[in-house]
C-alpha cells in the first residue's frame, strides 16, 4: 500500500459512489468487524470479474478503506479482504448523506 496523508471523509465521497466499490462496502460492512472474505467468493458474489475487483479492491485499499492480505503462494494462495474502521465510517457517513438527501425530497 502507498502511504499517503489521508484527507477527511467527504460525505458524498466520490470514491464509494462507483457502483461497484459501493457494493464492495456494503459487502464487508455485512461481516462482522474484524471478519475478512475471499477474494473468490467477494469476487462471485459481486459477478465481478477478477480484473475489475482487483482494480476496485485497490482504489479502497489506497483510500485505507479496506485491507487485503494474501496467504500463500501459486495456485494454494488466498487473498482475503476486510472493511477498516475508516472504510466503516465512510461508508456511514455515505449513507447518511443520502438520507439527508432524500429527506429533503420528502417536503
Amino acid at each position: 500500500m502507498t502511504t499517503k496523508t489521508l484527507e477527511p471523509l467527504d460525505p458524498l465521497d466520490p470514491l464509494i459512489h462507483v457502483p461497484a466499490r459501493l457494493r464492495i462496502l456494503v459487502t464487508l460492512a455485512a461481516l462482522n468487524a474484524g471478519d475478512t472474505l475471499s477474494f473468490t467468493r467477494l469476487q462471485n458474489m459481486l459477478n465481478l470479474t477478477p480484473g475489475n475487483l482487483i482494480t476496485h479492491l485497490r482504489k479502497l485499499e489506497d483510500a485505507a478503506y479496506l485491507t487485503s492480505e494474501k496467504n500463500g503462494d501459486g495456485a494454494g494462495s488466498t487473498t482475503t479482504v476486510a472493511l477498516t474502521t475508516r472504510g466503516r465510517a465512510a461508508l456511514d457517513a455515505y449513507t447518511e448523506a443520502l438520507r439527508d438527501l432524500l429527506g429533503g425530497l420528502a417536503s
